[in-house]
């Protein structure tokens, strides 16, 4: 028995620990320049305001934060036509999934979202000493009769990730509208909309609707949309994201929130990236076009490809992934294997620059040509 096992709670016992892949700066220095593709990051950084708002705010760092981040919650209220107690910014849109769940969750409480979805969700409910409960997926993408019939009586949330992380796949406004109607009224849904700008792009172009989610924040519906400023916008060292709910929800919910948990810096950032139209035009529009560029590669390779609505590809190798992700970053790639999400053979791969997706697509038929076991035998061989 270790020396704190029985003083700590029984969520810091049990539950898991989110594992990030090691940062470039981790490799050795005989190792190739690392290219960064595993986790759904921009490749363009910041847009030039925001870099600029950065540099502005840094002279106010002696000062603490807005803890309202009102100038913000103003702006985002006057961009998505919504009063601004219907918006809370936290750190990351994964700061408000913990507070959701520490505010609606408890023991003998539960959950429900589908496999092989976003594995914070597993986390956050853990840490409110609730159960998450996961229903099967049908063709990688959610089952929403399967995720209805998974609710019950101790149900207090169900999270949707749209489009899905890790498989990209997205679920279309009017799918979402029937699976609402027969949700029962115990039930908040979280729609995690972490991926937005992209998938909108995609659905003009497939002429589909992706989400018309602020309308059920409109009618008052129990929802909480959630998005992000890690993805398109770029910021995702920043810690900054928002939710969009019921005013009284989110009120429950700050008065769980860290003091002060969003930085000045952070603040600023977002609101000069939230006007930048044209930076975010031009990293959605990359995003369009390479994405057929990597699936098509990939697949060629004769690995089976997910179609995306997102920044990113799920991609089934057809041997270990892990093993496979190990193999492809000493070819100075770092993709992202999905064990821990049950894809044992699968794999996550950002989109990124024009250059740097050449760049993977080569590395991964290196990968190829060297059969898995020969391969291992020269890195025996090394040690």
């Amino acid at each position: 028995m270790s020396r704190f096992f029985d003083l700590v709670s029984k969520p810091a016992r049990e539950m898991g620990l989110y594992t990030p892949v090691p940062p470039a700066e981790a490799q050795p220095a005989a190792a190739p320049r690392l290219i960064k593709l595993d986790s759904n990051e921009n490749p363009f950084g910041p847009s030039l305001n925001a870099i600029e708002a950065i540099k502005h705010a840094l002279a106010a760092s002696h000062f603490y934060p807005d803890d309202d981040c009102g100038e913000l919650c103003r702006a985002l209220a006057a961009y998505h036509d919504l009063p601004a107690d219907h918006i809370m910014v936290t750190a990351g849109s994964t700061a408000l999934l913990g507070l959701l769940c520490q505010t609606l969750l408890g023991p003998r409480l539960n959950a429900v979202t589908s496999q092989r979805s976003f594995i914070v969700y597993s986390l956050a409910v853990q840490a409110a000493g609730a159960d998450l409960i996961e229903a099967p997926m049908r063709d990688d993408s959610f089952d929403p009769g399967a995720i209805l019939d998974a609710i019950d009586k101790n149900t207090r949330l169900v999270f949707l990730a749209n489009p899905n992380n890790p498989t990209g796949t997205m679920v279309e406004a009017a799918v979402i509208e029937k699976f609402l109607a027969r949700v029962p009224a115990n039930v908040v849904v979280v729609l995690d909309e972490a991926y937005y700008e992209f998938a909108t792009h995609f659905a003009a172009l497939q002429g589909t609707i992706y989400s018309q989610s602020l309308e059920y924040v409109r009618r008052g519906a129990s929802v909480v949309v959630l998005r992000t400023f890690s993805k398109a916008h770029g910021l995702a060292g920043l810690r900054i994201g928002y939710g969009m709910g019921p005013a009284e929800l989110l009120s429950y919910c700050a008065h769980m929130r860290n003091t002060f948990s969003v930085s000045t810096v952070a603040q600023a950032a977002a609101l000069a990236a939230l006007h930048d139209q044209n930076h975010i035009a031009q990293v959605v529009a990359n995003n369009a076009v390479q994405v057929p560029v990597v699936a098509e590669g990939l697949a060629a390779l004769g690995f089976r490809v997910t179609p995306t609505s997102a920044n990113f590809l799920y991609c089934d190798v057809g041997q270990d992934a892990s093993a496979f992700a190990t193999r492809l970053r000493a070819e100075g790639v770092s993709v992202r294997p999905l064990a821990p999400w049950g894809a044992a053979h699968s794999i996550r791969v950002t989109i990124g620059t024009p250059e740097q997706n050449q760049f993977l697509l080569a590395a991964v038929q290196k990968v190829v040509a060297v059969p898995a076991h020969e391969d291992a035998s020269a890195s025996e061989d090394i040690l």
